[in-house]
């Protein structure tokens, strides 16, 4: 049996940008300060959500170190070092590993459209090139290619590739993974809207959107479920299946920032070709973080009541 990174909800950190499209190093640390208060169980730093894809090489590694030092092993950090280009998804690993991050995300090459041979020899090098635990990304609505149960399968059998994120949103093919694999394979959820169906399948947690806003409630779902209250899971899962689809009205991590930013965290915009969701949309977004009770000051009449995290707001609206 292969060691478990974390059981729980690793959040998919955003990375927070200053008006000129720097990263803002300052609410960064905020954000993992109020992720680890929250009882976040794990970090992705520089992953989709993280807008891993839009860093230069020298931003993506001192992201991931600068997390490493504010985390300070306190949860794992797992870097995001996936790319479409083999060679550089070494790189990358090979420098998350030296700035000391505790595992890699691997996402499925986007846009080259590799067969099932191709995968496995691709990741199959990634895991080579470092001795840490290795967590497979496969999320065909973004990069146009999935993995099957059959190169799971083979891939589960390379030593230090340990855990698949799961975002196919295909229930039959993870149960055929956690079949084929067993304990050579941790699943975690990649949707936020199917935890508690990933939980009841095997699975060891999610990773996560919605933990950037609610990481304590993200954790609780899966931790009554571990304690063997499922229907408290399930309640928590369909509390909060209306937010969750709000987090997801535009491109992931869009909705995200423009929730935060509603929230008062100064977060920024994200990089192009991302840009702002319209008008329409965010007009939605503000009225579900209304129904949610997580517009500081701004209740209405009927609005949900949750709980709010005491370090809700904590960040500073100003320019650091």
């Amino acid at each position: 049996m292969k060691k478990v990174i974390f059981k729980g909800v690793g959040t998919a950190l955003i990375t927070p940008m200053r008006d000129d499209g720097s990263i803002n190093y300052p609410v960064f640390k905020e954000l993992i300060e109020m992720q680890i208060r929250g009882d976040a169980d794990a970090l992705i730093i520089a992953g989709t959500t993280g807008e891993g894809s839009t860093l230069t090489d020298k931003e993506h590694i001192e992201l991931v170190e600068y997390a490493v030092r504010c985390v300070n092993k306190r949860i794992p950090v797992i870097a995001g070092a996936g790319s479409n280009n083999t060679s550089h998804a070494v790189y990358l690993s090979k420098e998350c590993e030296h700035v000391g991050a505790d595992a890699l995300l691997h996402v499925t090459p986007y846009y080259n459209k590799a067969s099932q041979q191709g995968l496995f020899l691709h990741f199959s090098e990634c895991a080579k090139a470092s001795q840490l635990p290795v967590i497979l990304y496969n999320v065909p609505s973004r990069t146009g290619v999935n993995i099957f149960p059959a190169t799971y399968k083979r891939l589960s059998e390379i030593d230090n590739i340990v855990a698949a994120k799961e975002a196919s949103g295909n229930f039959s093919q993870m149960a055929k993974i956690a079949s084929l694999c067993k304990d050579n394979l941790a699943i975690y959820s990649g949707n936020d809207d199917q935890i508690t169906s990933a939980l009841a399948l095997g699975a060891k947690g999610v990773i996560s959107v919605l933990s950037n806003i609610l990481p304590r409630e993200t954790h609780d779902i899966c931790e009554s479920y571990f304690q063997g209250n499922s229907e408290e899971s399930d309640n928590l899962q369909l509390k909060y299946l209306e937010l969750i689809e709000a987090l997801f009205l535009d491109v992931n991590p869009i909705p995200v920032k423009q929730a935060m930013r509603e929230m008062g965290y100064n977060v920024g915009h994200c990089r192009l070709p991302l840009c702002d969701m319209d008008s329409t949309m965010a007009e939605k977004m503000s009225a579900v973080l209304y129904r949610y009770g997580l517009l500081k000051n701004r209740e209405r009449p009927g609005s949900v009541t949750i709980h709010r995290p005491g370090y809700a707001g904590a960040i500073p609206t100003r320019n650091l």
